[in-house]
């Protein structure tokens, strides 16, 4: 009886079949996770491709080719004709030699990125082939300053490589003894001779005369100024600050091309000639030297030349694209502009409504200004914030720094009374050029990203909306828009938000609401101005805007924006479109490849310019 109330024991078996179930459960488990992370690394993967995989690609072909052709330099020195220049340089010779090719090959490069006009023609030939490679075009800036750091690191080992290749030189000549090789073969061409291997004929001399009084020294010395006032000038700080400093040590560019061109026509570094080598074989001759030339010896002297300058053939081609492209856009600039409209927008921003003879333009892209009432020299980029549907153009200026606050006087921003039209200065335009936001209309869903005044280009975009799909009836290919507009002071709104109360108010009449989803941020308020805020918080439209979208605050919390967009947009290409600071566009490219929700793929471009 005691055994019927006792606790029922599991069997055995009952427990192993327990155990596998639940061993075959995490397994399975296991399994789904892997599966799901995997899944999750190459969606991840796609998305990095998409967007960075051609740029990669082309950085690598640039790095290999660098590569490639500072290896093939060095080799080519150490063959017999460099024999005796190896006598008494060593392996500096090469170690010259070899990024010297390379600047060649860099310095052809680097005026290409500068092309306004043919990246403009390139990017609209192949955007419709491959709108991926037309995205290469437009990081063209990012790619020219890359180019001008391997020029200067190229330069740097060159530099190095011939200071000691000089004191060698200086060496061969201080130690004279006979029975010395290197002063034997700088005591060559001692007799008016053309055929010397040193280029320091005197021991009564130091390199740096014998730098300062050579083609190769005074234009090594030129060019090298050049190229560090250059880079220096170029650093953001003194760019944002300074401009005019930028600008015009920019041109500087003119020497340093003329010096590099220049540079090896004094053949200071000599080879052995071809004809030399039959009557003088290095590996036979070389430990012979005192009996060269004698009537008994088969070893003649030695006679050297330089190679003939090579810099002007991989240069010329650029060179000559680049006059091209400066005189159309000397062409352009005395083509006549006529200012129609200056609007004074209480954010301190300049607006200007002109007009141009055949000009034609497309939404996101932006011209560069000059005024000569000004400068006559400074051109300045603006983005274009008309629509191209508009019969004039127009562009936002905003006063932060002498040119910019120079013009503002000049269109009577600091007079009360209105500037008459004939008193308005004389402007010159030219562009339009190409930018990333060109493509907006070519994918179905679209994240606009502007902080401030980095809104301009998306003003364009959003009154060709309205022109296109609320007053023309017209269908496009994009079915929704995500704006997004970042602004540290409520000033900066003023000016676009009567742009978009008119896209408000006419997208309802409409019944097409929901084409345009629009967020604004206040990133940074003021004690009084938050009180003014909560006192009309409840307001139907906003007390900054005048929007029934209330303005929020602070920043966005874009992983949850990026999360809320992939889910209502499964398997699209969602184009992220962004003119603002570098430290977003690093937020905002790191969202791109992280999220990959519904096989979306966010494809990143950012306004460069």
């Amino acid at each position: 009886m005691k055994d019927e109330h006792r606790p029922h024991q599991p069997s055995a078996t009952s427990s192993f079949c327990a155990n596998k179930s639940s061993s075959e459960s995490r397994k399975l488990f296991i399994l789904l996770i892997t599966s799901v992370y995997t899944n999750r690394n190459f969606l991840i993967m796609g998305n990095f491709v998409a967007n960075e995989g051609l740029s990669i690609f082309v950085i690598l072909v640039w790095l290999g080719i660098n590569a490639f052709l500072f290896v093939h330099f060095y080799m080519a020195f150490l063959v017999d004709r460099w024999f005796y220049t190896r006598v008494l340089l060593g392996q500096a010779l090469s170690w010259a030699r070899a990024p010297a090719a390379c600047l060649n090959f860099n310095c052809m490069l680097i005026l290409l990125p500068v092309c306004r006009n043919l990246l403009s023609f390139l990017r609209g030939s192949i955007q419709f082939c491959s709108r991926t490679a037309a995205r290469q075009l437009d990081r063209n800036l990012t790619f020219h300053k890359l180019v001008a750091y391997m020029i200067a690191f190229h330069t740097a080992v060159h530099i190095i490589a011939h200071l000691f290749n000089f004191e060698f030189f200086m060496d061969a000549q201080l130690n004279r003894n006979s029975s010395f090789l290197p002063f034997v073969l700088s005591e060559i061409g001692t007799d008016d001779n053309a055929s010397f291997l040193n280029p320091i004929r005197s021991n009564e001399t130091n390199p740096t005369i014998v730098m300062f009084t050579t083609i190769a020294g005074v234009t090594g010395v030129v060019i090298t100024l050049a190229l560090i006032l250059i880079i220096t000038s170029s650093m953001e700080v003194i760019r944002r600050s300074y401009f005019e400093v930028f600008w015009y040590t920019h041109h500087l560019f003119i020497i340093f091309f003329i010096g590099l061109v220049f540079h090896g026509y004094g053949r200071i570094v000599r080879g052995q000639t071809a004809g030399s080598q039959q009557t003088n074989k290095p590996h036979l001759c070389a430990d012979r030297f005192e009996d060269w030339g004698k009537n008994e010896s088969d070893c003649a002297v030695p006679e050297f030349a330089g190679n003939p300058p090579g810099t002007w053939k991989w240069v010329l081609g650029p060179m000559i694209l680049y006059v091209c492209e400066r005189l159309v856009r000397i062409y352009r600039s005395h083509q006549k502009v006529v200012i129609t409209k200056v609007v004074m927008h209480p954010s301190k921003t300049l607006e200007l409504q002109m007009r141009k003879k055949g000009f034609h333009m497309e939404v996101g892209q932006y011209v560069f200004i000059q005024c000569p009432s000004v400068s006559r020299h400074e051109w300045h980029p603006f983005t274009l914030t008309s629509a191209p549907e508009e019969d004039y153009f127009s562009a936002h200026i905003r006063i932060v720094g002498d040119w910019t606050q120079a013009l503002y006087e000049a269109c009577g921003g600091d007079k009360t009374e209105t500037q008459e039209a004939w008193k308005l200065p004389k402007v010159a335009i030219d562009g339009p050029f190409g930018t990333a936001s060109e493509d907006v209309f070519r994918y179905e869903v679209v994240m606009l990203v502007g902080a401030g005044i980095g809104v301009t280009p998306f003003a364009s975009i959003l009154k060709s909306v309205w022109y296109k799909r609320i007053q023309n009836n017209q269908e496009v290919f994009t079915k929704k828009i995500y704006f997004y507009w970042l602004c540290p002071e409520t000033e900066a709104f003023e000016w676009f938000a009567d742009l978009l109360q008119s896209l408000e108010r006419q997208m309802a009449e409409k019944d097409v609401a929901n084409f345009l989803s629009y967020n604004i941020y206040l990133t940074r308020w003021k004690e009084t101005e938050a009180a003014h805020f909560r006192v009309h918080h409840e307001a139907e439209n906003d007390p900054i805007t005048g929007l029934k979208q209330k303005t929020l605050y602070g920043k966005p919390n874009w992983d949850n924006e990026f999360t809320n967009i992939a889910s209502k947009h499964p398997g699209t290409k969602v184009g992220v479109f962004l003119c603002g600071p570098p430290q977003l566009g690093k937020s905002l490219e790191k969202q791109c490849l992280s999220h990959t929700e519904g096989d979306v793929k966010f494809i990143f471009n950012k306004e460069n310019f």
